[in-house]
């Protein structure tokens, strides 16, 4: 059984009133029984020196707050950090030993953009720079800690490469920067970071002006299915045209070769807007209206191809497929040392076929001696040759899959995944580009890529089709407008009533009969009331009137010798003409009996116009 001691309230009383100085500090307890807090030195140890930079007490338990630090910190000293800096350093350092990073670069004749590897004689001291070392020395300062690295160039005595690549990443380095590929077999024994680069092998070949310069230039703006079709259209609507007109106004009707004529020139007349024939027809008007509209855009959008083709510098590349290549067996380069060859020999080409280049001066001698009609090589090379040789070279699509430029780090490197979170950090800033720029250049005025050779800004049908559309839908619309009205107004020739069947004429009979109808004229239209003479004829009087049988003559004999002239009524109007007798046949036939007659008469042609005729 446990009890309550007696003495336990003297024996608190006691502690409470105890204080000491011991070994830690002072000991003392507060009236809540807990003990007092003791200022601490703070001692800054730097290598076998130590000073003191403080003291500092730390505040009652709960009211530790960062306002609180913060106001401790600023009442402290100035920390000496090792070798004697000032600042506060980012954190530990890898490797953990202290000693820095040994950084091979490799050596190389050309591309020196790239990776520059120079020593100066007099002090033999060795200076690397280039892209890949600039992208390089970006990242590292992205990281959260610091990492000291000295560059190690992979190179002879005599400053010459020691090796490829390959034997550079299998060096016992702590890490690779260079213009450094990564592929397949290369991972097997190094660790690589993300690409930092653009990734893919692709083609280049010499450019030369296209030769649309010539005789027929005029031709290039438009594609042969544009021409084509502008060509029929302007035939279907001068037969659109004819067909609405042709009953109804005096300019589309004549002889059938004048009529051709002029239906054509109307319709192609239309592209310099110079029509002048007379439209009557609302349906023919709204057709030209909308096939005009058609033709400006096509006039304004040829006259700006045009222009442009004539004007711009353009060029086309000499080769546009690698089975053209192959087929015809023809040489073709790729950089010294890369894996390009290996890719090269894959694709079918064999190795007597293959020549190699150290430089873009190697690169641009193989095209100007004729040795080679292509190159094959990875895209960041690529964009520093066009940058270079912006009018004399061409990159041809399609891209060969390639993971770009990468660092090397051994196997297991625990560098690895935060560096390739520092390079994403770097290429998707600015200091990216201003880094390609100030190594590779600006090649905004190179030409792009292309699968085909450039034809410039040449227009084809899918850009005007709904434009034909348009107009094709109005002129056929006006057809069948017109077809039914015509048909509607003329159906009795077509289904004639039971009274007219006696003649029992046969359907292609009326047809015909409907035909004939449509190529004459529409006397009802207003366009030819003004051309009748006098009073109105209907058509069955001008049938009558053109019959031979309808011829009037009158006789007059005169004595022989006489030197009196036959006198010929005048004829005052086609109403005494219907007021004639019945003709008289036995006149007609006696005319050679009588030299001295004079035979008077009216003939009505088959366009209704009245003409009079005398015969002395």
């Amino acid at each position: 059984m446990v009890g309550v001691s007696r003495n336990g309230q003297n024996l608190a009383s006691a502690l409470l009133g105890t204080s000491f100085r011991g070994l830690f500090g002072g000991f003392a307890l507060e009236a809540d029984g807990q003990l007092r807090a003791s200022a601490y030195e703070v001692v800054n140890v730097n290598g076998n020196a130590d000073r003191v930079v403080g003291y500092w007490t730390p505040p009652p338990a709960g009211e530790l707050t960062t306002r609180s630090s913060s106001k401790v910190a600023s009442q402290l000293g100035t920390v000496i950090w090792p070798g004697d800096p000032g600042a506060v350093p980012k954190g530990f350092e890898i490797p953990m030993s202290g000693k820095k990073l040994r950084i091979g670069v490799p050596v190389k004749p050309g591309f020196r953009e790239f990776v520059s590897v120079s020593t100066d004689p007099e002090t033999n001291e060795t200076t690397v720079t280039g892209y890949c070392m600039d992208v390089f020395e970006a990242v590292v300062k992205t990281l959260p800690y610091a990492l000291p690295f000295e560059y190690v160039p992979f190179a002879k005595p005599n400053g010459e490469s020691n090796g490829s690549y390959n034997d550079l990443v299998n060096q016992n380095l702590d890490a690779v920067v260079g213009d450094i590929t990564i592929i397949a077999n290369r991972s097997n024994y190094v660790d690589f970071t993300l690409p930092y680069t653009e990734s893919g092998v692709s083609m280049v070949v010499p450019v030369r002006p296209d030769g649309s310069k010539n005789a027929w230039s005029f031709l290039k703006p438009l594609t042969w299915d544009l021409w084509v079709t502008t060509f029929l259209f302007f035939l279907f609507i001068g037969f659109v045209v004819w067909v609405l007109e042709h009953r109804i106004s005096k300019d589309f009707r004549g002889p059938p070769s004048h009529q051709a004529g002029t239906s054509l020139w109307f319709s192609f007349s239309t592209m310099a807007f110079a029509q002048r024939q007379n439209l009557v027809s609302n349906l023919t008007r709204t057709v030209v209206i909308i096939w005009c509209f058609v033709v400006l855009i096509i006039i304004q959008s040829y006259t700006a191809s045009f222009t442009s083709l004539l004007t711009v510098q353009r060029l086309r590349p000499t080769v546009t497929d690698m089975s053209e290549l192959l087929r015809k067996g023809e040489f073709v380069g790729y950089q010294e040392g890369t894996f390009v060859v290996g890719l090269l020999n894959s694709m079918g080409f064999s190795g007597d076929k293959l020549v190699s280049y150290n430089s873009i001066e190697g690169f641009d001698s193989l095209f100007r001696q004729g040795r080679i009609v292509a190159a094959f090589d990875e895209v960041p090379y690529i964009k520093l040759i066009l940058a270079k040789r912006c009018s004399e070279y061409m990159m041809i699509d399609p891209t060969y899959k390639a993971d770009g430029f990468g660092f090397v780090f051994p196997k297991g490197s625990p560098l690895v995944p935060d560096i390739s979170r520092a390079i994403l950090n770097v290429t998707e800033g600015d200091s990216m580009t201003k880094i390609e720029e100030t190594w590779i250049g600006k090649n905004n005025k190179c030409p792009e890529s292309s699968t085909s050779p450039p034809i410039g800004n040449q227009l084809g049908l899918n850009s005007f089709w709904s434009l034909f559309l348009i107009a094709g839908v109005a002129a056929v619309s006006a057809l069948c407008i017109f077809s039914v009205m015509f048909v509607y107004e003329h159906r009795k020739l077509l289904f004639p009533s039971k009274d007219d069947l006696h003649s029992n004429p046969s359907f292609w009979r009326r047809v015909l009969n409907l035909f004939k109808t449509f190529d004459e004229k529409d006397l009802k239209f207003h366009t030819f009331r003004d051309d009748r003479v006098g009073n109105e004829i209907n058509l069955a009087d001008l049938n009558v009137m053109t019959s031979p049988s309808t011829f009037s003559v009158e006789t007059t004999e005169f004595p022989a010798g006489s030197s009196q002239k036959p006198i010929t009524p005048p004829l005052d109007s086609p109403s005494e003409l219907n007021e004639s007798t019945e003709p008289r046949v036995g006149e007609i036939n006696n005319m050679d009996s009588h030299p001295n007659s004079s035979v008077g008469g009216v003939i009505a042609t088959a366009d209704g116009e009245i003409i009079t005729s005398r015969v002395f």
